[in-house]
């Protein structure tokens, strides 16, 4: 006999629900404060955030602290940090060190279902169990021994060993459930070891806080990796055992890196706070993850409520991701090129720029830069002067050339005017006229056009 969790139709909808269920419509983000958040944390954050918000629902951000000694409020304050940089705002946040008298009583209910029992097992004696099993073609799974030991056994096994730690018995029963990415999915749960919910030091571990959450909180909706995938399995007939209603899971691919390599080991450079400190701005980063392994092309938005209008779960596929931080700085760009003085006055203040010169500087560098760190160094060109790159058969015509620029200050018109006395007294034209007056001047091949350069030009170093 299957237990089978098969939604209803209506229930397997992502969108277009009738209203009286997008008024239910719960997600959570579920961080561990044992580091910071990188971008695969991110993606779970956003599909959650992005389902309750276009349902007009809830948007759960809970605190998994039930690690005393992993656990840190210095983390717990920079996933804050970070969820605030990207506005993604929750509605109210939970921490599981708050409930841990809850995790009790639901450990309590298990006892009294006869559904949780006590194992004493060493790791190395697990270990060796595993290595027993696969060299006879058996699955490595728990073998229940714990089950047949007496009170006595048990009392004596506390004595030398202390306290146990608590397994779930699993009805061997295959487990059937439709997910939002993944379609119909089936394990048999003889396949899977009953979990641990409780470790002999008495800490409650994910599954069980994770599962007595997810019932008192109604959640509705689970989006995760699918690295979780074997994890539902368990946790829809805990679900069912405290008589909770399951949520519609949903696993998306893991991310790996641009070649298809693993991602794990790079996560640590890809934190938030290291893409923001390196000038990648949120609706860049938002706009890239929302659309990443789906269907739907990768596309600047311009809000989080744009994104979440056109946001489709079931548009993403099950292969892993590719993922290559590079993407996400033209997209930068795109979001700088947009934004009006208001919006950078701060950041080109910062970077030196009179206010008498604002305007004109953000309006010629807006569309030569990749993040706002770039203006400093675009207004030390245009203060100071940039170091000349003049080539060789070029010396003697930037040499005529500048005995011929006009006394500063310089306006609209300096450009035009001088390069067109150049142009008379040395019989130059075109490229070979304007791009060595340019690299001389500013020292790069490209840039803003050289009549908007002209007026905010401080010094010229290549004079001579």
């Amino acid at each position: 006999m299957a237990t089978r969790h098969m939604v209803d139709k209506e229930r397997t909808l992502w969108n277009g629900r009738p209203q009286q269920e997008i008024d239910m419509t719960t997600t959570r983000f579920a961080p561990s404060p044992t580091g910071y958040i990188h971008v695969g944390n991110l993606r779970t954050a956003l599909m959650n955030y992005l389902i309750a918000r276009k349902a007009g629902g809830t948007f759960i951000l809970r605190i998994d602290d039930t690690d005393p000694e992993r656990s840190k409020q210095e983390y717990v304050d920079a996933i804050q940090q970070d969820l605030e940089w990207l506005g993604l705002t929750w509605d109210r946040v939970e921490k599981q060190s708050d409930r841990l008298e809850r995790y009790e009583e639901a450990a309590q209910q298990l006892r009294d279902l006869g559904r949780f029992y006590e194992c004493f097992e060493t790791p190395v004696e697990l270990d060796l169990k595993r290595k027993k099993q696969l060299n006879m073609g058996k699955p490595p799974v728990y073998d229940r021994s714990a089950l047949a030991l007496s009170e006595d056994d048990k009392a004596r096994l506390r004595e030398e060993r202390g306290n146990g730690h608590w397994r779930f018995k699993l009805d061997h029963e295959r487990i059937e459930w439709v997910d939002g990415v993944l379609g119909a999915r089936s394990i048999d749960a003889s396949s899977v070891s009953d979990p641990v919910l409780i470790r002999g030091d008495g800490q409650f571990l994910y599954t069980l806080a994770s599962v007595w959450d997810d019932i008192d909180f109604g959640i509705t909706h689970v989006v995760r990796g699918a690295d979780h995938v074997t994890n539902t399995a368990t946790q829809i007939q805990i679900i069912e055992a405290l008589g909770g209603t399951v949520p519609t899971f949903a696993h998306h691919s893991l991310l790996t890196g641009p070649q298809g390599e693993a991602l794990s080991k790079r996560l640590g450079t890809l934190a938030l706070r290291d893409l923001r400190e390196a000038g990648v701005e949120p609706m860049a980063l938002l706009s890239l993850m929302a659309r990443l392994g789906s269907s739907d092309p990768v596309e600047l938005q311009s809000s989080l409520e744009e994104i979440a209008s056109g946001f489709e779960i079931g548009h993403f596929g099950a292969a892993p991701t590719k993922f290559d931080a590079e993407d996400l700085y033209p997209l930068t760009a795109k979001v700088l090129h947009e934004l009006p003085l208001a919006d950078v006055a701060e950041d080109v203040a910062a970077a030196g720029v009179p206010d008498t010169l604002a305007e004109r500087f953000w309006d010629v560098t807006r569309e030569n830069i990749t993040t706002r760190k770039d203006l400093k160094s675009w207004w030390e060109l245009f203060a100071n002067g940039a170091e000349p790159d003049i080539a060789d058969e070029d010396k003697e015509f930037i040499a005529q050339a500048m005995l011929l620029l006009p006394e500063g200050p310089f306006d609209d018109a300096t450009w035009g005017t001088w390069t067109k006395t150049v142009k008379e007294a040395t019989g130059r034209k075109g490229r070979g006229l304007f791009m060595p007056l340019r690299k001389a001047l500013t020292g790069q091949s490209h840039g803003p056009d050289m009549s908007s350069v002209m007026p905010l030009l401080q010094v010229i170093k290549a004079r001579g």
